[in-house]
């Protein structure tokens, strides 16, 4: 479980000269960002979740997205992220499950309730929920340029489907046709529901980077992601990411009887989840000469060092 504590206090400006404390205007994303984790913690008691702790965590981290883009961006920002990840999502999903394009020939089986053209209504829900923290993510390791940022986008939200898409199937809501060929020890989800992911997810991040700012309109203006302020203003998306990734790592190894889930999907989401901790660690104060100093007694130790 990741804290919100230390490495990704918010310091608000007025702040800077005296301790850390929270900007009031953040609370709400914060307090939504709490819910939605508490109902995922009650899942591995639930035998994978109830219809009821889905819903509460899909609205309320949905929620918590879109307070945290217009607390840190503006309205235009949490109507932009709304619009490309909800809307697009939706219509994605809606085209998906007429023509098996892009992700593979499957259909939802009504048990997620309230559906809108076919689509449970909390599936777009679920785009905005997660589209934000691999917006902040992509942008914290594709740094200025924007095909780089596309790209880690995309592979930060598939990722997270590597662990979503057989926890969803095992509850029984939604079934594939064609199950086969899929990644290894997950048999029961196609590999073009990964290339669907990917695609989506590229045109979804893509969008959002050129459309969302960099910064909050107060900021004043300079290379993005540079410093602890720069890891303060996305404090919540970065934090939701690193708990999906470590909290999908234990649920599938320990709760819901996948293993194979959580080693495949512990590998290539720590792909992005990984790199993602040593930026964080080496732009913190003294970070970046504590890692150092761990590779220098690491060389010293293995009999590997510098010339």
């Amino acid at each position: 479980m990741t804290s919100t504590s230390e490495p990704f206090a918010v310091v608000p400006r007025r702040a800077h000269r005296g301790g850390r404390a929270v900007a009031p205007h953040r609370w709400p994303a914060l307090v939504l960002a709490a819910g939605g984790v508490l109902a995922q913690m009650a899942f591995p008691f639930t035998d994978g979740g109830t219809l009821g702790l889905t819903t509460a965590s899909v609205v309320l981290l949905a929620a918590a997205a879109l307070a945290d883009a217009w607390a840190t961006r503006g309205p235009l920002a949490a109507a932009t992220l709304a619009a490309v990840a909800g809307l697009g999502g939706l219509v994605a999903e809606a085209v998906g499950v007429r023509t098996g394009f892009p992700f593979g020939d499957y259909a939802y089986t009504g048990t997620l309730g309230l559906e809108v053209l076919g689509v449970p209504a909390l599936v777009p829900l679920a785009w905005i929920m997660m589209a934000w923290p691999a917006l902040a993510v992509a942008r914290r390791l594709g740094g200025e340029r924007r095909w780089a940022v596309a790209l880690v986008g995309a592979a930060a939200l598939t990722a997270w489907d590597v662990f979503l898409d057989p926890q969803m199937v095992d509850q029984g809501h939604w079934t594939w046709a064609h199950p086969s060929p899929g990644l290894p020890g997950i048999d029961d989800v196609p590999l073009t529901n990964y290339a669907g992911w990917l695609l989506v997810s590229f045109l979804m991040v893509a969008a959002l980077d050129r459309l969302v700012p960099r910064t909050s309109p107060d900021q004043a203006t300079g290379p993005a992601g540079r410093g602890s302020r720069d890891i303060a203003l996305d404090a919540v998306p970065l934090a939701v990411y690193l708990w999906t990734y470590s909290s999908s790592v234990l649920a599938h190894a320990v709760f819901f009887g996948r293993p194979p889930v959580a080693l495949v999907g512990g590998l290539l989401m720590g792909l992005v989840a990984v790199p993602l901790v040593v930026r964080l660690l080496r732009e913190q104060p003294g970070g970046r000469r504590a890692l150092q100093r761990t590779g220098q007694r690491t060389g010293r130790d293995s009999g590997v060092g510098p010339r």
